[in-house]
């Protein structure tokens, strides 16, 4: 079982939670320049606009495309994995029914391969088709470069290099936020999907915007 404690403790670990700021300058800003928002400086540290391919052969860029102006749920897997994989995307697909409509229209899921030289679109797209997901939820591919500077720099990396090597240890998190407000955090990805989702909508619009979104 997996209690508050810990789940925090997760949480915690998410290396952009926090920022409140209404503004904050980069050490390479200019000395005439504006000073760039805080939303501004967690995209240029944590969301490099690398290019990716869906499960369906889109090219999209990873913050212009998939980021921005969105509540997003992040995970990474490989399509292969016998391990915590297929109990995190059974989660993840009742977490989409939770959801019901949102998903696709506010609230958005990527599953990103730890293994990209092996899962080409192809192969993810027979993934996408055995476990049924559903629009909303994208499987995602790239460079391998890319796709390591995206697990590092969204803080997927194990601190120990060993470990970190070892593909089949991956991270078993979900990461989830929303972009404009600039609020992140993370759970279990083995956690129950009720519980999943109470976190996701931790980081909700107000609900003023929701009706908004809704109507």
């Amino acid at each position: 079982m997996i209690d508050r404690r810990n789940l925090m403790a997760v949480v915690g670990m998410a290396p952009f939670a926090g920022w409140t700021s209404a503004r904050a300058f980069t050490e390479d800003s200019k000395p005439n320049a504006a000073p760039k928002t805080s939303r501004e400086v967690l995209r240029d540290r944590y969301f490099p606009n690398v290019v990716l391919t869906t499960h369906e052969g889109k090219k999209v860029r990873f913050y212009d495309d998939l980021l921005k102006d969105k509540i997003v749920v992040l995970n990474f897997m490989y399509a292969s994995c016998e391990g915590v994989c297929p109990v995190i995307t059974a989660n993840l697909m009742t977490v989409q029914k939770l959801l019901g409509e949102r998903v696709g229209r506010d609230i958005f899921i990527y599953s990103i391969t730890v293994r990209p030289e092996e899962d080409s679109p192809k192969v993810l797209k027979e993934y996408a088709r055995m476990h049924g997901i559903g629009p909303g939820w994208l499987i995602l591919t790239g460079e391998p470069k890319d796709v390591e500077l995206l697990r590092a720099k969204l803080g997927f990396v194990d601190p120990n290099p060993e470990v970190d090597r070892d593909k089949a240890r991956h991270s078993g998190v979900i990461r989830f936020g929303n972009e404009p407000l600039q609020r992140w955090g993370a759970c279990p990805g083995q956690s129950a999907p009720d519980w999943i989702v109470a976190s996701i909508k931790s980081v909700d619009w107000p609900k003023s915007e929701q009706a908004k979104r809704a109507g």
